[in-house]
């Protein structure tokens, strides 16, 4: 079938400028293997967008919509580092050295991880954090930050070079492709934790509120993938099946002396003044509720599901 080149140019012309923008940086970033083209960035299949001539069929630009949408939400909150975790298996006891105020300081140094070499530097790479830059990131006094420098070394989350370059450990937190990962993290599963946003709630949380916000880092293992609902199936795809977790039993995992300490703690959470955390009654026992998180703190999910979750916290 002949293409419509008239036709193709005025959808072309008719496109949002930030879809526009997407197709030029797809069209310069992918690889072609066995016949499908793939994002160099993302890994993702994009052979439904890459084609000769800028093709603007409505599948393509569906596609492009979707792939535009996450990448934007990406964008608005800093890009993201992913986040190995056992699931349904506390933070604390992964790293039972670290206090609720340590969880919280790792969780904010996961994010200044360089692209693939994991080593803690500036966003430009321009610089590379010492010991002494950590310490002054993290604004700690000397005697608190070494005993937290040493607890984050005997749990082998960080390793100081003889250079004096701090590197993260890949299997805590990793920035680039998992394929490009050097450690096998096969027993582990991962999630996308947003940069910025991070960054601007250590900002405002730092000091006597920190231990707060470790409960982000804390709640992880038990998001579901695709819902971000605090859930007994993290992994499970449908939503009929999805068993979600009550505050009194969140409670009790994340060793809060109540229910009321957590909601309190969950509920000064915010981000633009938006909760982290939102409450929503089970329709089955309205004296319960139901936790979901803001997906521009973490998420895992597909564009669907973030479409859905974003829609809660407007």
């Amino acid at each position: 079938m002949a293409i419509d080149w008239q036709k193709e140019q005025q959808e072309w012309q008719g496109l949002h400028p930030n879809i526009k923008r997407e197709v030029n940086r797809f069209s310069d970033n992918f690889i072609m293997k066995d016949g499908r083209a793939f994002s160099t960035e993302t890994g993702v299949d994009i052979t439904h967008i890459i084609a000769d001539g800028k093709k603007t069929t409505a599948e393509q630009v569906r596609g492009l919509q979707a792939i535009d949408e996450m990448s934007e939400h990406q964008i608005e909150n800093g890009k993201f580092m992913f986040a190995f975790f056992k699931q349904l298996t506390t933070m604390e006891s992964r790293f039972p050295s670290l206090t609720k105020q340590d969880s919280a300081r790792l969780m904010y140094l996961g994010t200044f991880t360089a692209w693939k070499t994991n080593r803690l530097q500036t966003d430009n790479g321009k610089k590379h954090y010492t010991k002494k830059d950590i310490g002054i990131l993290v604004d700690m006094s000397s005697k608190r930050f070494n005993e937290f420098f040493r607890k984050l070394e005997n749990e082998g989350i960080i390793e100081e070079k003889e250079t004096g370059e701090v590197y993260m450990n890949q299997t805590v937190f990793y920035r680039g492709k998992l394929r490009d990962n050097d450690y096998d993290v096969s027993d582990l599963d991962h999630t996308r934790l947003f940069r910025k946003t991070v960054r601007d709630l250590y900002a405002e949380f730092k000091g006597r509120r920190l231990a707060q916000l470790s409960v982000i880092y804390s709640i992880i293992p038990f998001l579901n993938f695709n819902y971000n609902i605090v859930c007994h199936n993290p992994s499970e795809t449908s939503e009929d099946l999805v068993e979600p977790m009550g505050l009194d039993e969140l409670t009790k995992i994340l060793d809060y002396s109540n229910t009321t300490v957590l909601k309190q703690s969950l509920n000064r959470i915010k981000v633009d003044g938006k909760p982290v955390f939102g409450f929503f009654e089970n329709p089955y026992d309205r004296r319960k509720f139901r936790i979901v998180v803001n997906p521009r703190v973490v998420f895992a999910g597909n564009n669907d599901s973030l479409r859905a979750i974003k829609v809660l916290f407007n």
